[in-house]
Formats: structure tokens, sequence, C-alpha cells
């Protein structure tokens, strides 16, 4: 009888195991998740103001501005950048229903939130790190204007 009451405690383990790790499996993949949404799905144009601390070659400045606005070599570019690997028209912040999203405008070199190359539109968030080029944007705050 203490054969088959081990059995049964080892069977009922086992399954016990597999669902805990099932349900943490499910946690890591929901928060894995990358903070895109479609840009069809977004919707109405909602003005924000973007605070961006800019690291470039060894100099250091801070820029408030209000979306939608473009990142560039251009003169034409709303924050113009004098790095020969940031594109003439590099990348574009646009909000929609209140989020910022950074959006390469299918730059040479790419664009880079927090290390992770942009395949399309992405939420900026205050602290993020966005890399263009040898140039370094960090978002200092992201508000309604």
């Amino acid at each position: 009888m203490t054969l088959l009451l081990a059995a049964d405690f080892e069977r009922v383990m086992r399954f016990g195991t597999l669902e805990i790790t099932a349900a943490l499996a499910i946690v890591a993949v929901l928060a894995a998740r990358p903070r895109i949404r479609a840009t069809a799905d977004i919707g109405a144009l909602t003005p924000m103001e973007v605070s961006l601390e800019i690291l470039e070659r060894g100099a250091h400045r801070t820029q408030s501005l209000r979306t939608p606005f473009e990142l560039g070599r251009t003169r034409e570019a709303d924050v113009v950048l004098h790095d020969a690997e940031v594109s003439r028209r590099h990348a574009r912040f646009e909000t929609q229903h209140g989020v910022v999203y950074v959006e390469d405008l299918k730059s040479s070199n790419g664009t880079f939130l927090n290390g992770r190359r942009l395949a399309e539109p992405l939420e900026i968030r205050a602290g993020d790190e966005i890399d263009v080029g040898t140039t370094r944007l960090i978002v200092t705050s992201v508000r309604a204007d």
C-alpha cells in the first residue's frame, strides 16, 4: 500500500510541476511582447510634448518638441543632427491616442529603441534610449501638450 501511495504522489507532483512550468512560460511570453501597435489600429492624432536629451559627438543638449516631428541631417528636420551616420530624414515621432511612437524612415543605418532595431513604429516612454548613427537620444519626458 505504501508503494502505491508513493507512485500516486509522484504522478500528482509531476502534473503539478507541468502546470507551473506552463504558467511560467505563458507569463514569460506575455512579458516579452514588444510595445508595438499597427499604425492602422492607432487612430486619431493627439499632440504631445517630448523632451529629449541629445548626446552627439561629445556634446550634450536638451530639446522639447511637440509631435509630430522628424530628426535627421537635413536643415528641414525639426531636430538637426550633425552625424554622418544619420540619414537626411532618419526618424519620425508621432502621437496617436495619447501615445508617442518613433518610426524609422527607411534610414541607411537604422533606428534603435533600447538596443532593438525598429522594424515598425514603437511606443516611447520617459527613460527610453534611441540610437541613430553614433548619436543617442534619451527621452526625459512624454506629456500632453
